[in-house]
């Protein structure tokens, strides 16, 4: 045991020496006494070079990301070739590669004019952290391939957590690295100290170059679709069966057509990338892949979420769908208080800037919570005692489908809660709602309110017309004038559009569509490259970029003017708006399935009821309501990204499961809640 202790002790001195510590024995065992980092050497190439040839063969650089790795390993390589050495490389950092193709990890030597690539591996992926196993598979293919010569590996800059030390790992243990060199900056803490310290290698220091900065992801993004567009060239395109393919890796769902193009993908034989290209689109089931002309195709095809966007940029598309809805548990805590609740699994849905959420979940009377910046827009009108009094201060908007008394039962809470100095909070619904509100508002004495009673603006929707009317408790209603309706736009806000169709309940109601509008974004650096300044004509570029107007013309800085068409391909970058689709109670006809696929086509959410199973579909029909399968029929006609059905008979409440499997059957985008522990269909 004496020897055991001993070999012990030595071998941790050992590792504790590698990196600058000082340890000590006491009692036979080995403690670092002085955790100090090892001192950095200078960042000189030269010198650099010479420490390393002396003791190595594969060097992992290691550090953030901006920090300097790649343009040491070219320092490097110019030091190592002038003696006569080979000097090989694997850049492993997809998301910017030192050198080689974005999504790739690449195998390079050095010659005079900079690494010739001598083979690389396709990941599809920018995100070294989330494809770990992919990333150092490839790396470990690429390692076998390379002809004898000193080795150095530029890693990606991901240097925290378990992402961080998992890589670091892998990389030492699989591919037999002898030396770490980490470059950081002299204010920092070496990262993944603890596991440097477990792994056994010789570990050197060097300050980050004085002149490293992190580029900014813009930046990132315009330096790896240039060099993508730099290998599409000169391509050819070719179009292939689905059903002709394996597809790998994770691409998305065969049935949304439009999360197909701009992807990334790589056809693989045996296990080696032999194409390399973009798909353009997917129709019919068939693909139509850009490669270049160099590229050979095979039966395998690899996808994951590298994607050029909208605006032409390479970058990490959001995995599909499931990733913006989630379902909160009935006892879910504040803002929403869940005292006495029953309404089952309540959908919440996250869209850039604001949230909606089914407040009484989907056994619930229908009150859609929509949260934006500041405000809030209500769809439907049922039980609102979950909502608390300051959202009934911010709400500005309320689209009433219709006036049962579950859509517009909770008007009590909100006359109740608006009592004081707010502005008229405008409500949207069919024909009649005028008069059911002035009804509800009847039964109340307001003979002490004064001017302090709640206001209202009523708008009904009569076809292609908003009929308004005033009301304000205590006082007499005001006719106001009546506003056209075009294409069925209700509201046309800065921020975001409402559209609405008139559907078939053996009643009219409303089914509504809210879209937010597209944001245009500045890239500085591409107006100081025009030799611009900022200032109000930015402003005026995004709104007429917004409002469509490509052929108007601004004024610039400069004195010269341009068109917006033109400006806005230079300056600016479009992040389009979101689609959320709301209806409920209608009855399965071939005219209200025409009207309300087409009000939802294409819609990143749609909010369906789905009342009844088939089984009761007497029932649905006698009541005008659609069954949990026709909800997912309608869906599928309108090619929406995600379902989420609801306002289900509480007659289900122990069959939800079987609600779910019906809509699922008909619709593959809809995400189910977990119940007993697991969710009701495969996705």
């Amino acid at each position: 045991m004496q020897k055991v202790l001993a070999a012990a002790n030595i071998t941790w001195s050992s590792r504790c020496r590698r990196l600058g510590f000082d340890a000590i024995v006491v009692d036979n065992l080995t403690w670092v006494a002085a955790m100090t980092e090892p001192t950095p050497l200078p960042h000189c190439p030269s010198s650099l070079a010479e420490q390393l040839l002396a003791s190595s063969r594969k060097v992992l650089l290691f550090g953030e990301t901006g920090i300097g790795k790649s343009t040491l390993a070219v320092e490097l390589a110019r030091q190592i070739a002038d003696k006569g050495l080979t000097c090989l490389s694997i850049s492993a950092d997809p998301g910017l590669p030192g050198f080689g193709l974005p999504g790739t990890v690449s195998l390079g030597h050095w010659q005079k004019t900079g690494w010739k690539v001598l083979a690389f591996e396709a990941l599809c992926t920018l995100d070294a952290g989330r494809f770990r196993l992919p990333l150092l598979s490839a790396v470990a293919k690429l390692i076998r391939q390379a002809p004898q010569g000193f080795m150095l590996i530029d890693s990606p800059g991901v240097t925290r957590s378990i992402a961080g030390s998992e890589l670091l790992t892998g990389f030492i243990e699989l591919l037999g690295v002898d030396t770490v060199l980490v470059l950081n900056r002299p204010s920092k803490r070496l990262p993944l100290l603890d596991e440097l310290l477990s792994l056994g290698v010789h570990v050197l220091t060097v300050p980050a170059h004085p002149e490293a900065r992190s580029p900014s992801p813009k930046t990132r993004a315009q330096r790896r679709t240039e060099q993508w567009q730099v290998h599409l060239a000169d391509y050819q395109e070719l179009t292939t069966k689905l059903a002709d393919l394996q597809l790998i890796g994770s691409p998305p769902p065969v049935d949304v057509p439009d999360a197909w193009p701009g992807r990334q993908c790589a056809f693989i034989e045996a296990g080696r990338t032999v194409g390399f290209g973009e798909i353009v689109s997917l129709n019919d089931q068939k693909l139509h892949i850009r490669l270049s002309q160099t590229a050979q195709v095979s039966s395998t095809l690899l996808i994951r979420d590298a994607c050029s966007d909208q605006n032409g940029l390479l970058t990490s598309v959001v995995p599909f769908a499931s990733g913006k809805l989630q379902f909160l548990p009935p006892p879910d805590a504040l803002p929403y208080p869940a005292a006495d609740y029953g309404g089952g699994p309540r959908p919440a849905v996250k869209l850039r800037g604001m949230y909606a959420i089914l407040l009484n979940g989907v056994f619930g009377d229908p009150l859609l919570h929509l949260r934006l910046p500041q405000r809030s827009l209500l769809f439907d009108l049922g039980d609102s005692s979950r909502l608390p009094m300051r959202i009934a201060h911010q709400v500005s908007d309320i689209f009433i489908s219709h006036a049962h008394i579950d859509h517009i039962g909770g008007f009590l809470w909100l006359l109740r809660s608006r009592v004081g100095s707010y502005p008229a909070c405008r409500l949207f619904g069919p024909p009649g709602l005028s008069g059911h509100i002035k009804g509800m508002i009847a039964g109340i004495l307001w003979d002490r309110i004064g001017e302090s009673g709640p206001r209202f603006e009523i708008a009904e929707i009569h076809g292609d017309r908003l009929k308004r009317t005033c009301i304000q408790t205590g006082r007499d209603a005001v006719e106001l004038s009546e506003i056209p309706i075009t294409d069925g736009l209700i509201v046309d806000d800065p921020l975001f559009t409402v559209r609405t169709v008139t559907l078939d309940h053996h009643t009219p109601v409303q089914a509504y569509a809210f879209e937010s509008k597209a944001k245009f974004n500045v890239n500085n650096d591409a107006i100081k490259t025009l030799g611009l300044s900022a200032g109000p004509w930015l402003n005026e570029l995004k709104r007429l970029a917004g409002d469509g107007k490509t052929d108007a013309t601004i004024d610039l800085p400069d004195r010269s003017t341009r068109t917006v068409k033109d400006l806005a391909e230079l300056v600016l970058t479009e992040t389009p708006g979101e689609k959320l689709v709301y209806a409920t109670d209608l009855a399965d006809t071939l005219a209200n399935r025409a009207d309300l696929s087409a009000l939802a086509q294409r819609a990143d959410f749609l909010f369906c009821e789905a009342a009844f199973l088939e089984s009761d579909i007497e029932q649905a029909q006698r009541t005008g309501h659609l069954t949990a399968r026709a909800c997912g029929e309608i869906a599928s006609q309108a090619d929406v990204k995600q379902l989420v059905p609801f306002h289900f008979s509480k007659r289900y409440e122990k069959q939800l499961e079987a609600v779910y499997e019906a809509a699922y059957s008909a619709c593959l985008r809809v995400v189910t809640p977990a119940i007993n522990g697991s969710r009701t269909a495969p996705r």
